[in-house]
């Protein structure tokens, strides 16, 4: 294990990662401290945790608009795929209610 020391808002934390996650974790916390920066910046949003839980709904949006490479879901967001793989498990789900047999062997 490595070890990444970071600091965001003016506190230090000290992580451990595998050798071969050490610079992406070092982006991914550069990433955030400079979001947490700028939000803090705009003087709109005080206190730290205020702060990280608007950076981390930032992230998140990031996160989710991301597009698939090419291919059979070139193009989709990871956000509406989310949706779609819920959405069909939801359709099972509701599909196997009425059709698997409940506790005295009768169809429901």
């Amino acid at each position: 294990m490595e070890r990444v020391d970071i600091s965001i808002l003016g506190r230090d934390y000290s992580l451990a990662c595998p050798a071969e996650e050490k610079q992406a974790l070092a982006a991914a916390a550069q990433h955030v401290s400079q979001l947490a920066g700028r939000i803090q910046g705009t003087g709109k949003v005080s206190g730290n945790e205020r702060i990280a839980v608007m950076a981390a709904i930032q992230i998140a949006v990031e996160l989710l608009s991301v597009r698939a490479p090419d291919g059979p879901l070139g193009g989709l967001a990871v956000g509406d795929f989310k949706r779609r793989i819920d959405s069909m498990n939801a359709m099972l789900d509701e599909a196997l209610a009425t059709v698997a047999p409940n506790r005295t062997g009768k169809p429901r």
